[in-house]
């Protein structure tokens, strides 16, 4: 009785797991088809930013796209240096023929770490005030980080087609995690000596998240928002899968005509974006970080 058991349950097993996979493509083509205009409708305005933005980047001369980016990075961190740096990354990727390729991919970039950040760091300090949502958003990110990135795009396809939008929810979902984590990591290391005493001044719940446990988490927060940016780069390639111009497509057809230097080239442009939004991001988590303990021993 049980060696027949044993000799049929693999078979059922296949039968069941079918059936459910069934059910599942099912419901969710169903769903599509019921819901997928209005949601994409929902979207349209992102859209509508999105190709604004990307028009913006490439149709502005390129001195003053070079211009305004060294401003905002000499803002943020005071480095002559690195400001070189900037400036001779850009020329070289204007005089290798990748600037409108690459200022998509930035567009794209900043895009999906300003969703990400308006999203994340709100669902960090959500996470922070109650054990009860940490105990169920961890595990979402845990599944967010783990899955492997091709599997997002395929709900993300059959829901919305091919295009900026799309690629835009698959970046988001793949980049979020680390600001959601670090942003709770980051409220939670707050003294609750610090908490007691700013209680102790009358400062009410709001103003102690406020003035006190964001400006003392900005740094831990800023080192989230410095993977998300790493992460949003490490899917160009395959958000170009579906669609989304930029770096990532000239990558994806060297990889499919075997062409080496047009893959290095591009290649080698997304590292010099991710180190220029890895440094920018670390030198003004360092000055956060002085600034306060400047305050703090004042």
């Amino acid at each position: 009785m049980s060696s027949n058991w044993l000799t049929q349950f693999p078979d059922m097993s296949r039968r069941d797991l079918l059936t459910i996979r069934q059910t599942l493509d099912g419901a969710y083509r169903h769903f599509s088809r019921e819901y997928g205009d209005a949601i994409e409708a929902a979207f349209h305005p992102l859209l509508k930013f999105l190709i604004w933005f990307d028009n913006l980047l490439i149709h502005t001369p390129w001195w003053i796209i070079i211009i305004a980016i060294t401003s905002l990075v000499y803002a943020a961190t005071r480095s002559w240096k690195l400001s070189l740096g900037v400036v001779i990354s850009l020329l070289l990727i204007g005089y290798f023929g990748m600037w409108e390729n690459t200022m998509r991919t930035l567009s794209i970039i900043t895009v999906c770490t300003l969703i990400s950040i308006a999203l994340g760091i709100p669902i960090g300090i959500l996470m922070a005030r109650s054990d009860r949502a940490q105990s169920i958003i961890t595990p979402l990110l845990d599944v967010m980080q783990t899955m492997p990135a091709f599997v997002y795009l395929i709900p993300v396809v059959m829901l919305l087609g091919i295009g900026k939008i799309p690629g835009v929810i698959a970046v988001v979902i793949y980049a979020i995690p680390p600001v959601i984590r670090l942003t709770n990591l980051g409220i939670r290391l707050v003294s609750k000596e610090t908490l007691e005493a700013a209680t102790a001044f009358g400062a009410t719940p709001t103003q102690r998240l406020l003035g006190v446990q964001l400006p003392l988490a900005m740094p831990t927060i800023m080192a989230g928002i410095n993977q998300t940016i790493m992460m949003a780069l490490a899917m160009v390639v395959i958000a170009s899968m579906i669609g989304v111009n930029g770096l990532g497509q000239p990558v994806l057809r060297s990889i499919t005509n075997q062409y080496f230097t047009l893959g290095l080239l591009n290649g080698l442009a997304i590292v010099a974006l991710a180190i220029i939004f890895d440094r920018v991001s670390q030198s003004y988590a360092k000055r956060t970080q002085k600034h306060l303990e400047g305050a703090h021993n004042d």
